[in-house]
């Protein structure tokens, strides 16, 4: 029995898994699809798992104010926004735009973070690389203002919130038959994937791990995962055996950059919706999903024989998105 930190509900739980029948056929697998993007509605996608741990901490901590990071159209710093305010917090994120002098239109997730109230703070590409500093310099301020804030990184991907994907595995358990099976999901942060490793160790799972990065590169997924992982085991004391060589990165598919789509990144979105009627999102799912079609393409059996597929979530990414995908429609 998996002994869990405090954590507040937020998310419905637990999401199914549904067979993606036609999508498998055509790429000659089994796969299955685990419908993280049905937590919520509003309040939707992956990120909502790892806040619930991480708003537990930061109500016990008796903090009034969350702060957080993401870029312009985040989802966690959305999500982030609307589970502070359903639970009485403030919420301040700092999000990363080319021009913050000329931040982007109010739309989408942009627009749902202005509807609950949170304040928002533009940062240039370079400003954002420094966060770690600038998170300190907010914090400062909004102490000096009587707020007693709390503070959550990108993706809310650290050890704590890493506990949401453990949570996941366990549901998962519950819902595929016994035998192996490979979980891949989109690597953005890191926390994701630190929280499926661990629950896979935990349950002593013959089950892969398996993710297709998003932005950077392999090399820091396999550190920025393993940190997560290895202070999670420290900190609660785990007594599961890891090593970073495990880690699996499906590198190769970042494209033109985060957040940026090819043409064949959005039709692969596209012809998923119309075999499946399943919406993916062009920053996260869809890139990741091109990624596995790809690996199947070079190797049939890159993947095993049964895939879950991760959908975690972003619709509201798509709306910026919508002159490019017009002439793929």
């Amino acid at each position: 029995m998996i002994h869990y930190p405090e954590r507040v509900s937020r998310a419905r739980l637990p999401t199914p898994v549904e067979p993606m029948t036609r999508m498998g056929q055509k790429l000659g697998v089994s796969l299955l699809v685990k419908r993280d993007d049905l937590t919520g509605a509003a309040l939707s996608g992956n990120k909502i798992r790892k806040l619930e741990f991480l708003l537990a901490e930061a109500r016990a901590q008796g903090c009034d104010t969350v702060v957080t990071c993401g870029g312009e159209q985040s989802n966690h710093c959305r999500a982030t926004a609307i589970a502070a305010t359903q639970l009485g917090f403030r919420s301040y994120l700092l999000l990363r735009t080319d021009d913050p002098t000329k931040p982007p239109p109010v739309e989408a997730n942009i627009l749902l973070d202005k509807l609950v109230g949170a304040e928002v703070r533009w940062v240039s590409r370079e400003e954002y690389r420094r966060r770690a500093e600038i998170f300190q310099d907010v914090a400062n301020e909004l102490r000096a203002r009587g707020q007693k804030p709390y503070l959550i990184p990108e993706g809310g991907s650290n050890a704590l919130g890493a506990w949401g994907y453990v949570q996941c595995v366990e549901e998962l358990t519950k819902e595929l038959p016994p035998g192996p099976a490979t979980l891949v999901y989109a690597a953005g942060s890191g926390g994701t994937g630190a929280g499926l490793i661990l629950g896979v160790r935990l349950l002593g799972l013959d089950w892969r791990v398996v993710g297709v990065n998003v932005c950077d590169d392999a090399a820091y997924f396999v550190n920025a995962i393993g940190e997560i992982v290895e202070q999670a085991i420290d900190r609660w004391k785990l007594g599961i055996r890891f090593d970073r060589k495990e880690i699996d990165i499906r590198d190769g598919y970042v494209g033109i950059g985060y957040a940026k789509s090819r043409p064949e990144e959005l039709a692969t979105l596209r012809d998923v919706a119309r075999a499946e009627g399943i919406v993916l999102d062009p920053v996260y799912t869809g890139k990741a999903f091109y990624g596995l079609v790809k690996e199947l393409e070079r190797d049939r059996n890159a993947l095993g024989e049964r895939i879950v597929f991760l959908h975690t979530g972003g619709i509201y990414g798509l709306f910026p998105k919508a002159a490019e995908l017009a002439p793929l429609l």
